[in-house]
């Protein structure tokens, strides 16, 4: 079985929940992606690494993160993937609020002006969070070449990331359930 056939396996196991949902978003659902019951179980966050570094290998870039709280083990995980692979890869998260005490910095890790980064998140609905992302790592003067996340509920995402290379590890479709209609 492939990394992402096993991956897809767990997510459907694990993470898939029905019922009656407000997701960040916003928006009412019937189902939930809770991806947490996933990234914190050694198979599939060793499977997300592995996923994480075929999506991006292509690409020359010095950091990858994403939003606090999913971007921080799927970034750990592909930092994992990215040194068994001989790169060198520096990891962030951006936080949804700058802390009031210390640096109080909004974006955590090493991202610096001029650098080239992949933004990365777990379930994407409209694409709100990970456009909060990406504004504060291009706030801080770095370029985004990619955008990737595991799960795209096909719900504006794509529309809201027009102008960067998103890559979703999976789609809604993937689970067996058809988006709402718009």
């Amino acid at each position: 079985m492939s990394a992402q056939d096993r991956l897809k396996e767990l997510f459907r196991a694990r993470a898939l929940q029905f019922g009656d949902f407000t997701l960040a978003s916003g928006k009412k659902s019937t189902y939930y992606v809770n991806s947490k019951k996933v990234l914190f179980h050694a198979e599939a966050l060793t499977l997300l690494g592995e996923l994480l570094y075929d999506a991006t290998k292509d690409l020359e870039f010095q950091a990858m993160g994403g939003l606090e709280v999913g971007a921080i083990p799927m970034a750990a995980a592909a930092l994992t993937a990215f040194h068994r692979n001989g790169r060198h890869l520096e990891g962030f998260f951006v936080r949804k609020k700058a802390k009031e005490h210390g640096a109080k910095e909004l974006v955590e890790g090493q991202v610096n002006a001029g650098d080239k980064v992949v933004v990365i998140d777990d379930v994407l609905t409209t694409g709100g969070s990970v456009v909060q992302a990406i504004e504060a790592v291009e706030a801080k003067g770095a370029t985004v070449l990619r955008v990737v996340c595991i799960c795209d509920r096909l719900q504006g995402a794509r529309e809201a990331l027009a102008k960067y290379d998103f890559r979703p590890l999976f789609t809604i479709r993937d689970f067996g359930i058809e988006p709402p209609k718009a």
